[in-house]
């Protein structure tokens, strides 16, 4: 098979069903594995150079909608005629679902199922242990900082707040992403606040300008020093990293004071 991925979450599904040798390109976005970096590159996942994605003369295309803007990808996919299937995962369980359509896309659909199944085993775990905590801490997930972009309860990232035995403190919020303020923020009062600004790395987060907003000086988590700045990528792609996320999560939680 001859596959391109054109989003970073389709490239790590690919990965985890361990077929990244019949990757033939990628979106300039798809930084793991490190294997996948000497492929050629199609652009930018919302601008992907189909011209490219034509010369590499591919079996499959990796679509994704994960993020708007995306659609344009999609038309310019119909218009060059190539074959393509999308992937737009909301949650843990679509995530597995994507494994399994993954692996039957690559002529693989028995080890996709199985894939899918460990995937689906692993959260289960969780689950079991998380259902075991008593003490569930309050997390702000950052996603952008102004305007103030977090996960409401249709996101992975609620999921993954209940599995690490927390809670979302937007898990009010019956949309994937919520846009709000400083000050809902603020009044929510969160135990700890997670930064994971999406596109930006770790070295070009600062928490101690999150300290300086009008008031937060009084929130428990600045108080108590349990900002946490997070990769993007373990919580911001739709993939099975998530799961690597999560374990980091827990050891995170279950350190704290």
């Amino acid at each position: 098979m001859r596959v391109v991925s054109i989003c970073p979450s389709n490239t790590e599904i690919v990965e985890y069903l361990g077929k990244t040798d019949e990757l033939v390109g990628r979106d300039n976005f798809s930084d793991w594995p490190a294997e996948v970096l000497d492929l050629p590159k199609v652009g930018p996942d919302l601008s992907i150079n189909m011209d490219k994605v034509e010369e590499l003369n591919p079996d499959i295309v990796l679509a994704s909608l994960s993020v708007p803007g995306m659609e344009k990808n999609i038309e310019a996919l119909d218009r060059k005629g190539l074959p393509y299937i999308i992937l737009n995962p909301n949650s843990l369980d679509e995530i597995a679902d994507d494994i399994a359509k993954v692996g039957k896309a690559l002529g693989e659909k028995q080890l996709g199922l199985d894939k899918a199944k460990k995937f689906r085993d692993e959260v289960t775990a969780y689950r079991q242990q998380a259902d075991m905590r008593e003490n569930k801490p309050s997390l702000y997930w950052e996603w952008w900082p102004k305007p103030v972009f977090t996960p409401g309860s249709v996101n992975w990232l609620t999921e993954i707040s209940n599995l690490a035995g927390a809670r979302n403190i937007f898990d009010t919020e019956d949309v994937a992403s919520v846009q709000t303020d400083w000050s809902d923020v603020y009044q929510r009062d969160p135990d700890h606040i997670c930064m994971v600004w999406v596109g930006v790395k770790e070295s070009k987060m600062k928490p101690e300008l999150v300290m300086k907003r009008p008031g937060w000086h009084e929130m428990k988590a600045i108080q108590e020093e349990k900002i946490h700045v997070l990769e993007e990528s373990l919580y911001c792609r739709p993939s099975p990293r998530l799961l690597e996320g999560l374990r980091k999560l827990v050891s995170i939680l279950e350190n704290s004071p």
